[in-house]
């Protein structure tokens, strides 16, 4: 099999390349930092994670023995380099275990089952919104003709699981949870549909890992009487978290270049007066098997008319209903209300969205104070580098239709149907004459 780089026939260029070794320009340790990674920033601005030679090791090598690889697979990696999932978790299955990577210059859903068929690969990887975007395409004779036996990443939605997995005749799904720069990860290696992990309830305290309560109006871990943290029960949503152990390569949490971020990201007097965890940001809930479900970020949580509300929930509603798969859900201020209003941006480039269709099925699927109060048509969302949505910018602009450009839609109680918000109604809700 040819390799090529860069335009470089890597095969022809390999006699004539240097066989002495590169000088060693200085020692480096185990423990020492590697690399700086930057976070996807899908709420936010990315932030620098500083990654050890360490992290980077377990990281890779505990992917690939949590799932079975060995050095008959040949990976599929067509993500990005410069993320945690295909510049390590991807090629460090070569630097670090032997096992052949084939890596794609960019991510292409046409091609993808078709270069998995020309280089044999046996597992393939994904992330965000990859596996939709196949699943979109029209089918094709290769979605079934490959060696594909397992594919690992995050970011699977439950709700096309199944239909992926039979669709694209894949074995087996290792769904993980983990973030580039925490110590809170798990992996689904049985291939429970949903879920992102899995803890023994038996014994919780093996792997140190849980989900801490959480105050439900204001996202603070609640604490019992003696200040320390209280574990979730089974059906119970909470944080997930990693308790702390200094100097442990798995278990240490090494933060970011920005002390301050690092700061935010830390709990102490978690299961102990004195130790430490690190926040993942994230609300999960375990079943009674102890299999972990992805609910919520806490970011993106909002209260609206005393209760919670979750964009997971209300996104995956609005894609079902409406066929449209690109949709945002984000909480907005409104003057004189308590909490959020909820605000949905649907991207609709052929103008296709039924909103008389779109009331009817949330109505039947969200409870009134979850459905959103305001409907954003996009021709474009802006998505990170690892094919993740992000929501900072049409957060921002919040139902401000004197800067946004695009259509904007309310929920008109009375009418029971999605109206368009003129200047007069927005006015109205502006200055309070309008009660929401």
């Amino acid at each position: 099999m040819s390799m090529s780089l860069g335009g470089i026939d890597l095969d022809s260029a390999l006699p004539s390349a240097p066989t002495t070794v590169p000088p060693q320009l200085m020692n480096v340790n185990f423990i020492d930092n590697m690399v700086y990674i930057y976070t996807s920033g899908t709420t936010g601005l990315p932030k620098a994670a500083i990654i050890k030679h360490s992290r980077a090791f377990f990281a890779a090598t505990g992917m690939g023995g949590m799932i079975g690889l060995t050095s008959s697979d040949i990976v599929y990696d067509p993500l990005p380099l410069y993320h945690t999932a295909g510049g390590i978790l991807g090629v460090g299955q070569t630097l670090f275990a032997g096992i052949p990577t084939v890596i794609r210059r960019r991510f292409s859903a046409t091609q993808y089952w078709s270069d998995c068929i020309k280089y044999g690969c046996t597992a393939g990887q994904y992330i965000g919104e990859i596996c939709r975007y196949l699943l979109n395409m029209p089918e094709k004779p290769e979605d079934s003709q490959h060696k594909i036996r397992i594919m690992f990443g995050n970011g699977l939605r439950p709700t096309i699981w199944e239909e992926f997995q039979k669709r694209f005749n894949v074995p087996i799904i290792s769904e993980f949870y983990g973030s580039t720069e925490g110590n809170a990860n798990i992996i689904n290696i049985d291939g429970k549909v949903g879920a992102v992990g899995f803890v023994s309830v038996l014994f919780p305290t093996v792997y140190p890992v849980a989900l801490l309560k959480v105050d439900e109006e204001t996202r603070e871990i609640v604490r019992d009487s003696n200040g320390l943290c209280i574990r979730c029960k089974p059906g119970e949503a909470g944080e997930f978290i990693g308790k702390i152990i200094q100097n442990d390569p798995i278990r240490d949490f090494h933060g970011y270049a920005d002390q301050n971020a690092t700061k935010k990201k830390v709990v102490k007097d978690v299961f102990k007066k004195g130790d430490f965890a690190f926040l993942s940001g994230d609300i999960l809930v375990m079943d009674d098997e102890g299999y972990l479900y992805f609910k919520d970020r806490t970011g993106d949580t909002f209260r609206w008319k005393g209760e919670n509300v979750s964009t997971i929930e209300v996104e995956n509603v609005i894609s079902r209903v409406t066929g449209l798969s690109d949709v945002i859900v984000y909480g907005v201020e409104v003057p004189g209300t308590e909490g959020r209003a909820g605000m949905a941006a649907i991207l609709d480039r052929e103008d296709t969205l039924d909103l008389e269709k779109l009331y009817d099925g949330m109505a039947k699927s969200l409870a009134s104070y979850a459905r959103p109060l305001f409907i954003r048509t996009v021709k474009e969302i802006e998505m990170t580098g690892t094919f993740k949505l992000k929501k900072v910018t049409v957060q921002k602009e919040g139902f401000n239709i004197n800067i946004i450009k695009d259509k904007v839609f309310f929920l008109d109680a009375k009418k029971r149907a999605y109206v368009p918000l003129t200047a007069d109604i927005y006015n109205k809700i502006i200055s309070g004459e309008m009660r929401l």
